[in-house]
């Protein structure tokens, strides 16, 4: 490697690692205030909230290299620009080509490291990610009952409390509603009223206990089935104990297998599999409805003309005409219903086909995404180096702004390509290839407009055509006939 490559790697290096971090952090900020309703208020520990924050950062890291290599492409060559570095090694002889051939051969590196990512760590991530957000969003909210309000998350309980007191402890004016299933027996109705009390938690925070103090139990006993009217229990009490179960509250892990089978849980070889698998079960619906229908309808190649021969095919216009008029109406009835079996039964079928050919559709996007992620980081590249070069403006000021505009229609490209792709409106391919073929041209142009020193964002050049444009038209107008 000469040292021009050395300097212009090293130049290229430090810019994009910072926009990568930078990028990765909004990216990740963005999920986080996506999902931050599931996750305030479960009483969640921090081991818990990092690793949900680990695994979701994992699978953002395809999304952000493309943003990265787009920014820092464009402030290395701004600067380079800037100072005239460009200009100097232009009228030493070496083209743009040439001085982008480094870069180019790291942005490849990138994109295979960017693939390799995305085919064996982020199934996993996404795996590890998406169970543990899927328990987190079930799970109910942290326990907490406030004063004047009814409280109903612990199954078969209501609870009100008309004021508690600033330790959080001590409350008063306490109504429980006991409608649990061993809440006093068959068909029993609890209703618990006290005048104070104290609630706290066991020591291994599985019960909240309720320690009450003067109060009274209300218990209605009804017989099930009887038309007797039951009975009205009241007990007086000067402290009663009552424990309520939380283990509802409790953060719980299912088994993350039960999300194993999903499209972005996979990798190539796995995606290779189950999309052969399926395309095997789409040929099995086939020859299911072909065999239902030649085994019940008899459809032949050629027309059978032998009822014909009964009647001159002149004096029989339609097929009621050979029918006698006495079997005329159980021959249509049961047509019409023999019809309606079949059509019953080809909707089911067709559904589950319908059904069947989304999944692997879904199959074949995630597919295709592992390229096409990688891929756009050349993209890119292609795209920030010649229009740093254009524009000779280092920073973040304007490199930022040209970063935003072009991922703004890569991403929107990205996004109508993958909705389209999955509601088979384009081929998959197509589908997930649309934003880097929209930007390819791109890239060639701006690649042509920098080799050829091109003023495409200089404020001068557009004056200076402004200025001729105006004379131009000044001359014409002078020119016109006075009426």
């Amino acid at each position: 490697m000469k040292k021009l490559d050395k300097l212009i790697v090293k130049t290229f290096l430090g810019p994009f690692v910072a926009t990568f971090f930078v990028t990765w952090f909004v990216l990740l900020m963005q999920f986080l205030w996506k999902y931050i309703d599931d996750l305030v208020g479960k009483g969640l520990d921090l081991p818990v909230i990092l690793e949900l924050i680990s695994y979701t950062s994992a699978s953002l890291i395809t999304l952000a290299l493309p943003l990265a290599v787009l920014l820092s492409s464009i402030m290395t060559f701004g600067n380079l620009g800037e100072s005239f570095e460009l200009v100097a090694l232009k009228s030493s002889g070496i083209s743009l080509l040439r001085f982008i051939r480094p870069l180019l051969f790291v942005c490849i590196g990138i994109a295979i490291l960017a693939f390799l990512f995305a085919n064996y760590v982020i199934p996993v991530a996404n795996l590890r990610a998406k169970s543990l957000l899927y328990d987190i969003t079930n799970s109910k909210p942290a326990f907490n009952i406030k004063a004047g309000v009814f409280y109903s998350d612990i199954p078969g309980y209501t609870i009100k409390v008309a004021r508690k007191e600033k330790d959080n402890r001590t409350i008063h004016q306490v109504m429980i509603f006991d409608k649990s299933a061993g809440g006093g027996g068959t068909g029993a109705d609890k209703l618990i009223l006290a005048e104070k009390g104290t609630m706290e938690l066991s020591d291994n925070k599985r019960f909240l206990i309720f320690v009450l103090q003067d109060g009274w139990r209300y218990e209605e006993r009804n017989l099930r089935g009887s038309t007797v009217p039951g009975e009205l229990i009241r007990m007086g009490f000067k402290e009663y104990r009552k424990a309520f179960d939380l283990s509802s509250f409790t953060f719980s892990r299912l088994d993350v297998g039960l999300f194993a089978s999903n499209q972005q849980m996979l990798n190539i070889r796995q995606l290779d599999k189950a999309i052969d698998s399926l395309k095997k079960e789409e040929k099995l619906f086939s020859r299911t409805v072909n065999a239902y229908i030649t085994s019940r309808y008899a459809f032949y190649k050629w027309k059978d003309t032998g009822w014909l021969a009964q009647a001159p095919p002149l004096q029989v216009k339609e097929f009621t005409d050979i029918v006698p008029e006495k079997n005329l109406k159980y021959v249509l009835e049961r047509t019409e219903q023999t019809l309606r079996e079949a059509q019953s039964n080809l909707d089911g079928t067709a559904k589950e086909f319908e059904d069947k050919h989304s999944v692997m559709i879904l199959h074949k996007v995630e597919w295709q995404r592992k390229f096409t992620l990688a891929f756009s980081c050349i993209v890119m590249f292609l795209i920030g180096a010649p229009l740093g070069s254009i524009i000779r403006k280092g920073g973040l000021g304007t490199p930022l702004v040209f970063a935003v505009v072009f991922f703004v229609i890569f991403n929107i490209c990205f996004m109508v390509g993958e909705k389209m792709a999955r509601k088979d409106v384009l081929t998959t391919w197509s589908g997930m290839w649309l934003s880097n073929i929209v930007l390819m041209p791109i890239a060639a142009f701006l690649i042509y407009k920098a080799m050829n020193d091109s003023q495409l964002f200089n404020k001068e050049f557009y004056f200076r055509i402004y200025q001729i444009t105006r004379k131009f038209l000044q001359k014409i107008k002078k020119k016109q006939p006075t009426t």
